[in-house]
């Protein structure tokens, strides 16, 4: 059922490029494991052996602080209709901010947004592919919008103010590096 390979295929490719929602796991050497689901124009296989996904400013910043500490993650999609299939992709990450300098060459590969937040490059050591004959039949009406508008409204220095406030660390306190690797300097959330 079950099969094991050293990078993507195209059939791989072409299974992905269809997914609606994909997940995302890391976990630091302690504390909790965290699994995010992902969605939108986010997610981009680079070449067989590399995924980049854009993270979108949210209330948490676990990915980041994972990754920092212990660079594995896996990243799952699942079929929700058509023939069954769940496929992960296992590899080492790396999260880049945007003053890292390869921040512009992963960033014009997705639209503009002024929630993006970070970009994890996963290096594939592993993709691995199983049944999923267990996993119901779900239909894809639309993407939400609620973050886009959130966004939007929040602006720029909302954004940085939010980062500032609730992004810094992981709910286990690890530290994010979002302040320092993005190059803000005014580190007083706003009081509003």
């Amino acid at each position: 059922m079950g099969q094991q390979f050293s990078e993507l295929n195209d059939r791989h490719i072409a299974f992905i490029s269809e997914q609606k929602i994909y997940f995302v796991g890391t976990a630091a050497e302690t504390g909790s494991v965290n699994v995010s689901p992902k969605g939108g124009d986010s997610l981009r296989v680079i070449n067989s052996k590399e995924i980049a996904w854009l993270n979108l400013t949210g209330s948490g910043n676990e990915s980041a602080s994972h990754v920092l500490q212990n660079p594995r993650m896996t990243v799952m999609f699942c079929a929700f209709e058509g023939k069954p299939l769940i496929l992960r992709a296992y590899g080492k990450a790396k999260v880049l901010h945007q003053k890292d300098k390869e921040w512009g060459e992963y960033s014009s590969q997705f639209p503009v947004s002024v929630a993006a937040r970070q970009i994890f490059v996963l290096d594939i050591t592993l993709v691995q592919s199983s049944c999923g004959m267990s996993v119901p039949y779900f239909s894809y009406d639309s993407d939400r919008d609620d973050l886009a508008k959130w966004s939007e409204k929040q602006g720029t220095d909302g954004i940085v103010k939010y980062w500032v406030k609730n992004n810094q660390k992981s709910i286990d306190g690890f530290k994010t590096e979002i302040i320092e690797r993005t190059g803000i300097t005014d580190t007083q959330p706003s009081n509003a």
